[in-house]
Protein backbone atom coordinates (compact mmCIF):
# COMPACT_ATOMS: atom_id res chain seq x y z
CA UNK A 1 0.00 0.00 0.00
CA UNK A 2 1.71 3.85 -1.11
CA UNK A 3 2.02 5.98 1.95
CA UNK A 4 0.15 9.17 1.22
CA UNK A 5 1.77 12.56 2.44
CA UNK A 6 -0.29 14.64 4.84
CA UNK A 7 -0.13 17.19 2.30
CA UNK A 8 -2.40 15.18 0.30
CA UNK A 9 -5.78 15.92 2.92
CA UNK A 10 -8.31 18.47 1.76
CA UNK A 11 -6.68 21.93 3.22
CA UNK A 12 -9.59 22.33 5.51
CA UNK A 13 -8.48 19.02 6.73
CA UNK A 14 -5.25 19.73 7.27
CA UNK A 15 -5.83 23.20 8.87
CA UNK A 16 -8.26 21.14 11.56
CA UNK A 17 -5.32 19.71 12.32
CA UNK A 18 -3.06 22.56 12.76
CA UNK A 19 -5.71 23.78 15.07
CA UNK A 20 -4.82 21.39 17.58
CA UNK A 21 -1.15 21.58 17.45
CA UNK A 22 0.51 24.34 20.23
CA UNK A 23 0.79 27.40 18.81
CA UNK A 24 4.84 27.47 18.97
CA UNK A 25 5.45 24.50 17.50
CA UNK A 26 3.05 25.92 14.78
CA UNK A 27 5.47 28.55 13.99
CA UNK A 28 8.72 25.93 14.02
CA UNK A 29 6.38 24.06 11.14
CA UNK A 30 5.99 26.90 9.03
CA UNK A 31 8.84 26.96 6.91
CA UNK A 32 8.76 22.91 5.68
CA UNK A 33 6.99 23.74 2.97
CA UNK A 34 4.84 26.96 1.26
CA UNK A 35 1.05 24.88 1.50
CA UNK A 36 2.34 25.01 5.69
CA UNK A 37 3.28 28.62 5.67
CA UNK A 38 0.24 29.50 3.65
CA UNK A 39 -2.32 27.88 5.89
CA UNK A 40 -0.27 28.90 9.50
CA UNK A 41 -0.43 31.93 8.32
CA UNK A 42 -4.52 32.03 7.25
CA UNK A 43 -6.45 34.28 9.91
CA UNK A 44 -8.82 31.31 10.39
CA UNK A 45 -6.79 29.01 11.55
CA UNK A 46 -5.94 31.26 14.26
CA UNK A 47 -9.11 32.17 15.22
CA UNK A 48 -9.95 28.79 15.51
CA UNK A 49 -7.41 28.33 18.05
CA UNK A 50 -8.81 31.38 19.85
CA UNK A 51 -12.15 30.19 20.21
CA UNK A 52 -10.42 26.50 21.07
CA UNK A 53 -8.61 27.88 24.04
CA UNK A 54 -11.72 29.88 25.19
CA UNK A 55 -10.17 33.59 24.08
CA UNK A 56 -13.26 34.27 22.27
CA UNK A 57 -16.70 32.73 22.32
CA UNK A 58 -18.96 31.47 18.92
CA UNK A 59 -20.58 34.98 19.26
CA UNK A 60 -17.39 37.74 18.84
CA UNK A 61 -18.17 40.29 16.70
CA UNK A 62 -15.49 42.38 17.54
CA UNK A 63 -12.57 43.51 14.70
CA UNK A 64 -9.48 41.80 15.03
CA UNK A 65 -6.75 42.92 12.46
CA UNK A 66 -3.91 39.86 13.01
CA UNK A 67 -5.65 36.98 14.56
CA UNK A 68 -2.31 35.39 15.07
CA UNK A 69 -1.09 38.43 17.34
CA UNK A 70 -4.18 38.48 18.81
CA UNK A 71 -4.12 34.49 19.72
CA UNK A 72 -0.22 34.87 21.13
CA UNK A 73 -1.25 38.40 23.09
CA UNK A 74 -3.97 36.41 25.34
CA UNK A 75 -1.79 33.63 25.42
CA UNK A 76 0.39 35.71 27.38
CA UNK A 77 -1.62 38.03 28.93
CA UNK A 78 -1.32 37.85 32.69
CA UNK A 79 -0.23 40.49 35.48
CA UNK A 80 3.40 40.85 34.80
CA UNK A 81 4.04 42.39 38.65
CA UNK A 82 4.95 39.84 41.32
CA UNK A 83 3.41 39.55 44.76
CA UNK A 84 1.05 42.26 44.10
CA UNK A 85 -1.43 41.46 47.23
CA UNK A 86 1.53 41.27 49.63
CA UNK A 87 1.07 37.34 50.32
CA UNK A 88 4.75 37.20 50.04
CA UNK A 89 5.72 39.81 52.07
CA UNK A 90 7.58 42.50 50.80
CA UNK A 91 9.03 39.97 48.46
CA UNK A 92 10.03 41.02 44.68
CA UNK A 93 9.84 44.38 45.03
CA UNK A 94 12.30 47.13 45.89
CA UNK A 95 12.15 49.54 48.74
CA UNK A 96 12.97 52.87 47.46
CA UNK A 97 12.68 54.69 50.30
CA UNK A 98 11.70 53.17 53.67
CA UNK A 99 10.75 56.29 55.95
CA UNK A 100 9.24 56.36 59.56
CA UNK A 101 8.32 53.24 60.80
CA UNK A 102 9.11 51.47 57.00
CA UNK A 103 7.00 49.62 54.91
CA UNK A 104 4.53 47.03 56.77
CA UNK A 105 2.14 43.88 55.37
CA UNK A 106 -1.42 43.83 57.26
CA UNK A 107 -4.28 42.07 57.26
CA UNK A 108 -7.54 43.06 55.64
CA UNK A 109 -9.87 45.16 56.69
CA UNK A 110 -6.81 46.41 59.20
CA UNK A 111 -7.49 48.83 61.99
CA UNK A 112 -10.17 51.26 60.80
CA UNK A 113 -10.17 49.90 57.38
CA UNK A 114 -12.57 48.40 55.38
CA UNK A 115 -13.19 45.04 53.21
CA UNK A 116 -11.87 44.98 49.95
CA UNK A 117 -13.96 44.74 46.88
CA UNK A 118 -12.48 40.88 45.88
CA UNK A 119 -12.78 38.98 49.18
CA UNK A 120 -9.66 37.07 47.32
CA UNK A 121 -7.71 39.80 48.32
CA UNK A 122 -6.37 39.13 51.42
CA UNK A 123 -3.56 41.29 52.48
CA UNK A 124 -2.59 44.75 51.70
CA UNK A 125 0.88 47.15 51.98
CA UNK A 126 1.27 50.13 54.39
CA UNK A 127 3.31 53.44 54.59
CA UNK A 128 4.25 55.44 57.70
CA UNK A 129 4.88 58.70 58.53
CA UNK A 130 7.65 59.44 56.44
CA UNK A 131 7.94 58.88 52.21
CA UNK A 132 7.64 54.97 51.53
CA UNK A 133 8.19 54.25 47.86
CA UNK A 134 8.63 50.99 46.17
CA UNK A 135 8.81 49.61 42.46
CA UNK A 136 9.28 46.76 40.30
CA UNK A 137 11.10 46.98 36.45
CA UNK A 138 9.51 44.68 34.58
CA UNK A 139 11.37 43.35 31.65
CA UNK A 140 9.44 42.74 28.54
CA UNK A 141 11.69 40.18 26.89
CA UNK A 142 11.68 38.26 29.63
CA UNK A 143 7.92 38.24 29.74
CA UNK A 144 7.82 37.30 25.76
CA UNK A 145 6.88 40.29 24.35
CA UNK A 146 9.75 40.69 21.58
CA UNK A 147 10.58 43.63 20.34
CA UNK A 148 8.67 43.22 16.77
CA UNK A 149 5.44 43.15 18.92
CA UNK A 150 5.92 46.00 21.27
CA UNK A 151 7.62 48.04 18.19
CA UNK A 152 5.14 47.68 15.38
CA UNK A 153 2.03 46.31 16.89
CA UNK A 154 2.52 48.23 20.15
CA UNK A 155 -0.35 46.47 22.14
CA UNK A 156 -1.96 48.39 25.41
CA UNK A 157 -0.45 48.43 28.48
CA UNK A 158 -3.26 48.93 31.38
CA UNK A 159 -2.06 49.51 34.75
CA UNK A 160 -3.87 49.68 37.67
CA UNK A 161 -3.48 50.57 41.89
CA UNK A 162 -5.47 50.24 44.98
CA UNK A 163 -5.18 52.59 47.50
CA UNK A 164 -6.89 53.40 50.68
CA UNK A 165 -6.45 55.57 53.83
CA UNK A 166 -6.99 54.48 57.67
CA UNK A 167 -10.68 56.40 58.98
CA UNK A 168 -8.73 57.56 61.79
CA UNK A 169 -5.32 59.37 59.52
CA UNK A 170 -5.21 61.28 56.70
CA UNK A 171 -2.37 60.48 54.10
CA UNK A 172 -1.28 61.06 50.46
CA UNK A 173 -0.81 58.24 48.32
CA UNK A 174 1.53 58.27 44.91
CA UNK A 175 2.14 56.52 41.50
CA UNK A 176 4.42 56.58 38.97
CA UNK A 177 4.35 54.28 35.93
CA UNK A 178 7.06 54.89 32.95
CA UNK A 179 7.71 52.77 29.94
CA UNK A 180 11.14 52.47 29.32
CA UNK A 181 13.45 51.85 26.36
CA UNK A 182 16.62 49.38 26.71
CA UNK A 183 18.09 52.34 27.69
CA UNK A 184 16.02 53.26 30.10
CA UNK A 185 14.75 56.51 28.85
CA UNK A 186 11.43 57.53 29.53
CA UNK A 187 9.13 57.10 26.31
CA UNK A 188 5.41 57.42 28.24
CA UNK A 189 4.74 58.34 31.61
CA UNK A 190 1.94 58.26 34.15
CA UNK A 191 2.28 59.92 37.32
CA UNK A 192 -1.23 61.39 38.46
CA UNK A 193 -0.89 64.13 41.30
CA UNK A 194 -0.29 63.20 44.58
CA UNK A 195 -3.80 62.11 46.53
CA UNK A 196 -4.54 63.20 49.59
CA UNK A 197 -7.10 62.22 51.74
CA UNK A 198 -8.25 63.68 54.79
CA UNK A 199 -8.31 62.50 58.44
CA UNK A 200 -11.67 60.90 59.12
CA UNK A 201 -12.30 59.42 55.45
CA UNK A 202 -15.03 56.68 54.92
CA UNK A 203 -11.49 54.35 54.49
CA UNK A 204 -13.10 52.96 51.08
CA UNK A 205 -10.56 51.39 48.45
CA UNK A 206 -10.46 52.85 45.62
CA UNK A 207 -8.98 51.86 42.14
CA UNK A 208 -6.74 53.78 39.63
CA UNK A 209 -6.24 52.79 36.39
CA UNK A 210 -4.17 53.99 33.55
CA UNK A 211 -3.99 52.59 29.59
CA UNK A 212 -0.92 53.27 27.60
CA UNK A 213 -1.76 53.38 23.80
CA UNK A 214 -0.09 54.36 20.87
CA UNK A 215 3.00 54.86 22.84
CA UNK A 216 6.44 55.27 20.85
CA UNK A 217 8.15 52.49 19.38
CA UNK A 218 11.11 51.42 21.55
CA UNK A 219 9.41 49.74 24.73
CA UNK A 220 11.18 47.23 26.71
CA UNK A 221 10.39 47.67 30.48
CA UNK A 222 7.93 49.19 32.46
CA UNK A 223 8.26 50.66 35.78
CA UNK A 224 5.84 51.06 38.19
CA UNK A 225 6.31 52.53 41.71
CA UNK A 226 4.11 53.72 44.55
CA UNK A 227 3.94 54.76 47.60
CA UNK A 228 3.25 58.13 50.32
CA UNK A 229 2.60 58.58 54.12
CA UNK A 230 -0.15 59.72 56.58
CA UNK A 231 -0.42 63.40 57.20
CA UNK A 232 -0.68 63.50 60.83
CA UNK A 233 3.32 62.66 61.57
CA UNK A 234 2.23 59.72 63.47
CA UNK A 235 3.68 56.67 64.86
CA UNK A 236 3.06 53.75 63.23
CA UNK A 237 1.63 52.72 60.21
CA UNK A 238 -0.95 55.43 59.43
CA UNK A 239 -0.46 56.21 55.36
CA UNK A 240 -1.92 55.00 52.73
CA UNK A 241 -2.69 51.16 52.20
CA UNK A 242 -1.93 49.93 48.51
CA UNK A 243 -2.47 46.16 47.00
CA UNK A 244 -3.81 44.08 44.10
CA UNK A 245 -1.16 45.98 41.53
CA UNK A 246 -1.44 44.97 38.08
CA UNK A 247 0.69 46.08 34.29
CA UNK A 248 -1.01 43.57 31.69
CA UNK A 249 -0.76 43.68 27.98
CA UNK A 250 -3.62 43.34 25.60
CA UNK A 251 -4.53 42.76 22.34
CA UNK A 252 -5.36 46.43 21.12
CA UNK A 253 -9.07 46.83 19.53
CA UNK A 254 -9.24 49.11 16.85
CA UNK A 255 -11.62 48.72 13.39
CA UNK A 256 -9.33 50.28 10.81
CA UNK A 257 -6.21 48.85 11.99
CA UNK A 258 -3.77 47.12 9.29
CA UNK A 259 -2.39 43.78 10.05
CA UNK A 260 0.50 43.05 11.61
CA UNK A 261 3.79 41.49 9.49
CA UNK A 262 5.59 40.81 12.56
CA UNK A 263 6.08 36.73 13.68
CA UNK A 264 6.36 35.65 17.15
CA UNK A 265 9.35 34.70 18.01
CA UNK A 266 10.06 30.85 18.62
CA UNK A 267 12.55 30.36 21.10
Amino acid sequence: MALLSINELPENILLEVFTHVPACQLLRYRPVCSLWRDLIDVATLWKRKCLREGFITEDWDEPVADWKIFFFLCSLRRNLLRNPCAEENMMSWRIDSNGGHRWKVESIPGDHGTSFPDPRVKKYFVTSFESCLKSQLVDLKAEGYWKELMDTVRPDITVTDWFAARADCGCIYTIRVQLLSADYIVLASFEPPPVTIEQWSDARWTEVSHTFSDYPPGVRYVLFQHGGKDTQYWAGWYGPRVTNSSIVISPKMTRNAAPSTTQPETT
